[in-house]
This record gives C-alpha cells, sequence and structure tokens, in this order.
C-alpha cells in the first residue's frame, strides 16, 4: 500500500520520521552484531545500513541534477506532489517484491555502521536543502530511470528513498532477531 501524499511538504516529514527512527535502530546495534554474519542472508547489518546510506546519496545527486533542469526552465510549481501513474502503476505492480541491488549500490562490507551514518547524516542535511526548491519549481517534466520502477521525477525520488529507507528498516529488524536468537 503505498502512502499518500498532497504536498512536498508531507513527503518530507514522513521521510524525516522515518530517517529518525532508521538511525536510532542502527546507532543501537553493536559492533559484533552489525558484522554477524546470518546463515542465508547476502548481507550483514552494517552492509545493510552501507547499502541504505549510498542509495540516498545517489538519490542526493541525481535530485540535484534535476532540479538544476526545473530551475533552468522556470516552470513554478505550488508546493503539491502528484504521484506520476507509471510510478502508482510500478508501485502497486511491485508490493511486497524482493529486489536486487544494482552493483552500483551493493554495498562493500567494509564500512562501519557509524561511518554509514554520518554519510547519511550529510546526504539528509542535503536532500533537507532541496526541499524548497522542489517546492518552487515543477520537475515533474524531468527524469532519472530506476531500475523497477522506471524513470522517475525528483520529488518521487525522494518519496522513494524514505520507503526504501523503511523497507530494509523493517528488514534489518528481522535480521537483527536472528543475530540475537
Amino acid at each position: 500500500m503505498t502512502m499518500e501524499f498532497k504536498t512536498i511538504a508531507e513527503v518530507y516529514a514522513v521521510n524525516k520520521k522515518v530517517g529518525d527512527r532508521f538511525r536510532e535502530f542502527a546507532a543501537s546495534i553493536s559492533e559484533s552484531e552489525a558484522n554477524a554474519v546470518i546463515e542465508g542472508e547476502p548481507w550483514t547489518l552494517a552492509a545493510l545500513v552501507e547499502h541504505v546510506a549510498m542509495v540516498e546519496a545517489g538519490i542526493a545527486k541525481m535530485c540535484s541534477r534535476m532540479i538544476d533542469g526545473a530551475k533552468a526552465a522556470g516552470t513554478p510549481s505550488d508546493g503539491s506532489f502528484r504521484i506520476s501513474e507509471g510510478f502508482s502503476s510500478a508501485l502497486a505492480a511491485n508490493e511486497g517484491a524482493k529486489f536486487e541491488a544494482p552493483e552500483r549500490v551493493a554495498p562493500t562490507g567494509g564500512v562501519a555502521i557509524a561511518e554509514s551514518l554520518a554519510r547519511l547524516d550529510k546526504t539528509t542535511a542535503a536532500l533537507a536543502a532541496m526541499q524548497a526548491d522542489l517546492e518552487a519549481y515543477d520537475v515533474s517534466a524531468i527524469t532519472f530511470p530506476h531500475p523497477y520502477f522506471g524513470g522517475l521525477n525528483a520529488a518521487e525520488w525522494i518519496m522513494l528513498s524514505g520507503g526504501h529507507a523503511a523497507r530494509h528498516m523493517a528488514q534489518a529488524q528481522k535480521l537483527l532477531e536472528k543475530v540475537r536468537a
């Protein structure tokens, strides 16, 4: 089920809550738990947090470029958020699906959770700095392809980032239960 957003501000508010919970959870994982190899699982908890930080950094980079394009076009926005039909359909079609991370965002496995969280903090600040531009400029015409959801505009990528972190936090919680069992 996809969350309904009416404004960019709503997307950011939900993403902040998700991000805060993700950071709090990740920071609660001990070093030994973070690096424990879990039978049947391809990633450690540290690798999972590293992946989330890598994806967020990539989203920030793409969104910055798309926002620059929207600024150059100069088409104003009223700050509302409308998910495209293509993205909405792709989300519905892929609900509950298991995805394989593209190589460019596959974790190295050698990064401590604290280091990944520091990277995530920088990226979160960069994304937060984009909010005013996302509210001021229409970004709907400029897209960048997602490997599973097709072309997404900057606002949709921002929305997806919160969902991505929430999805991986749920995964990490299950992994941590296995480590602590």
